[in-house]
């Protein structure tokens, strides 16, 4: 009898303290599902075991924080996307001698100091950015014009033109140009800029003209 009594009084109790937090029932039924197996009340459970009251909720507690953490190291193991995706993303500037061009043929500008280059997917030595993944990417490029008369850029998709820029600078003055593109890449895919033959670009310790890019998401 007086074993019924007391658990008369802890479930008043339990109750109490339930209702003073604000709850409507005397614990807060959590369900975890596991492969193969319903999904269980953790109050149920834990009661049948006969921990109640603060116990059970300190216990509810610790089991669902490690279920958590366990749910997220599954995740992660199994191949999140974004803590596998590849890194990408460069930032250049084009040389420290000042005028480039013009010249008789077109050629290939080499942004030759480099400054980020995540990922080593642009050559300096070649100026060519390599895709190593399909997906999206984006780049962007400024190039300067001083005291040099026609300016130009031509983007270039693997042997495909894809972009003509064109400035002209007044006498003892300058001009910029920039542009960006947003480009779906496979593997393996090339972008490099081209100065025509005819024109000229300047840039010094200042990098007035900057060529970078990164890659926005895998596909």
């Amino acid at each position: 009898m007086e074993e019924a009594n007391e658990r008369k009084r802890a479930k008043y109790t339990d109750l109490e303290e339930c209702r003073r937090q604000g709850w409507r029932a005397p614990c807060v039924p959590i369900k975890v599902g596991c492969r193969g197996f319903a999904a269980q009340s953790l109050c149920k459970a834990y009661s049948l075991l006969g921990i109640t009251g603060a116990r059970q909720r300190k216990a509810i507690k610790t089991t669902t924080e490690a279920a958590e953490k366990a749910s997220r190291w599954l995740w992660i193991k199994r191949g999140d996307p974004w803590v596998h995706r590849p890194k990408v993303a460069f930032y250049t500037a084009l040389t420290n001698s000042g005028h480039v061009g013009p010249y008789n043929t077109a050629i290939t500008l080499k942004f030759s100091k480099v400054f980020t280059n995540i990922g080593n997917a642009y050559n300096p030595a070649t100026g060519f950015f390599t895709a190593p993944v399909k997906g999206v990417y984006y780049f962007q490029f400024t190039v300067f014009g001083f005291q040099a008369g026609s300016m130009g850029i031509t983007v270039y998709k693997n042997s495909k033109r894809i972009m003509d820029n064109w400035g002209s600078v007044p006498n003892g003055g300058s001009e910029y140009i920039t542009n960006s593109l947003v480009l779906e890449l496979i593997a393996g895919d090339e972008i490099h800029l081209v100065l025509p033959s005819g024109y000229s670009l300047f840039d010094n310790e200042t990098n007035y003209s900057t060529f970078s890019g990164a890659l926005l998401f895998p596909l």
